[in-house]
């Protein structure tokens, strides 16, 4: 939602267009939802669902780009509304110009450091940018490795945090979206904002209790919360790149 919209919000929508082109966002949804978050986030160029996956296996055919997607659900499971019968995409971003030539290629590959494809997009000026260059080759731009991002990551332990805290530090619990486009009822700030109590918690036990006593309940607690660690490692995925 926030990267599509930072193409509009930056301008860059209409600066491809006044050069001749057209923005698409393409999504594995069924095309009514593709329709309804279109006219939610009031944007001003189509989202198109594609959830058999037609478009996918047409870039991939044509070796412009071969997005990465989830052949499971994963962690979207408890999104009952929604459908992708042949998996889930990860973000990417492709222009080509009308003489088939990539102008700029991307893709996420999902890690454990970009939080599984739920990290930072490359932001839509520097995206521009690097179309406005291809434009004067003659080549196919290469896969870009290392683009510019539109937001900070977290890294992966600063992510199982705010998923722990979510879970009320008993089993790490994601964030799934409704479909209104907001998040559940407590965000990210303020899953981490229960991360600086409960330090501030185990501190102040190890300063009125005995440390044999705390460090007991931190191993119990380690305990309880094993079970929930392993299942979300195995929720998230931690992909290796062929490209």
């Amino acid at each position: 939602r926030f990267e599509l919209r930072s193409y509009e919000n930056s301008g860059v929508v209409e600066q491809i267009r006044e050069l001749g082109g057209e923005v698409y966002g393409i999504t594995s949804e069924p095309h009514s939802l593709a329709q309804e978050a279109e006219a939610a986030w009031g944007l001003s160029f189509p989202i198109v669902g594609d959830p058999h996956h037609e478009i996918r296996k047409h870039l991939q055919s044509c070796g412009w780009l071969d997005v990465f997607f989830n052949a499971d659900d994963g962690h979207l499971r408890n999104r009952s509304w929604t459908s992708h019968p042949n998996g889930y995409y990860q973000p990417a971003v492709v222009s080509i110009n009308r003489a088939q030539r990539i102008l700029y290629r991307w893709r996420c590959v999902p890690k454990y450091q970009n939080m599984s494809g739920a990290g930072a997009r490359p932001e839509a000026k520097y995206t521009m940018g690097k179309i406005r260059e291809a434009m004067n080759m003659t080549d196919d731009a290469e896969l870009d490795r290392q683009p510019v991002m539109g937001a900070g990551e977290l890294n992966w332990f600063q992510f199982l945090l705010i998923l722990t805290a979510h879970g009320w530090f008993l089993r790490p619990k994601a964030f799934p979206l409704l479909r209104d486009g907001s998040k559940d009822a407590v965000t990210p700030g303020q899953a981490m904002r229960r991360v600086w109590l409960f330090l501030g918690l185990w501190i102040a036990s190890i300063v009125a209790f005995p440390l044999q006593y705390v460090a007991c309940a931190f191993g119990l607690w380690l305990i309880l919360l094993t079970p929930g660690m392993i299942e979300i490692h195995r929720q998230f995925q931690n992909e290796p790149d062929p490209y």
